[in-house]
């Protein structure tokens, strides 16, 4: 059941060093069209929400606006989101948007869009994009064979969720998973998709400055 009014607060997970970017620092700290990665991240969650920045201990003072909530991540991604989730808790939260600090592109519809699912009662919810493009496997640099691309979705961020039961699946999941979608489908939830959109994009290595500078300078 839904509580009466609901509370969301926005994880925004930046304690990885995420150095295949190139330039000597970790990714959120680079500069794209003019700001810092993170900052573009933080303005896109920007509102009446609390937002929740999980940083490695080595940038726990880095300047930040005065809004933001900080806390220390873990060794790995799922401690740093449960780090996230303790301070959601704290804040009074009912629900949580978890975001990737390198998606600094997100859309505003692609956030309303998880929202709403979630207000509209779902426990979980996603963006995502269809696969379009064909599939290969390889080997040794030579395509082995081929894969059916019908019903496979790209997942991105923000991942929504009710807090009682994403914190419950992440303390009863034991190792890594690739996202919280599979922390929460772990436990037995149902996830809802919701639209994503192809300029969502994760900046993971040098080439993806470019792109995002493109993109963010349509904005």
């Amino acid at each position: 059941m839904q509580p009466d009014h609901p509370k969301f607060a926005s994880i925004l997970v930046a304690a990885g060093r995420g150095l295949r970017a190139g330039g000597g620092l970790p990714k959120q700290w680079r500069e794209v069209a003019g700001r810092r990665v993170a900052d573009w991240t933080i303005a896109a969650f920007d509102g009446a929400d609390p937002v929740i920045l999980v940083l490695h201990p080595e940038d726990i003072d880095v300047a930040l606006p005065q809004h933001v909530h900080r806390v220390t991540g873990g060794a790995d991604r799922s401690l740093s989101v449960k780090a996230g989730i303790t301070k959601a808790w704290e804040l009074g939260a009912t629900h949580v948007l978890i975001h990737d600090i390198a998606r600094p592109c997100v859309s505003a519809r692609v956030i309303a869009g998880v929202k709403g699912a979630l207000l509209a009662g779902a426990e979980a919810a996603a963006p995502g994009v269809p696969v379009t493009d064909a599939l290969w496997t390889a080997e040794n640099d030579r395509v082995t064979g081929t894969r059916d691309r019908r019903g496979l979705m790209r997942a991105q961020t923000p991942q929504g969720f009710a807090l009682g039961p994403i914190a419950a699946a992440h303390d009863g999941f034991p190792g890594e998973a690739a996202d919280d979608v599979e922390v929460a489908r772990a436990s037995g939830l149902e996830v809802v998709i919701t639209p994503g959109d192809e300029d969502n994009i994760k900046i993971t290595l040098p080439g993806d400055f470019a792109r995002a500078a493109r993109i963010l300078a349509s904005l």
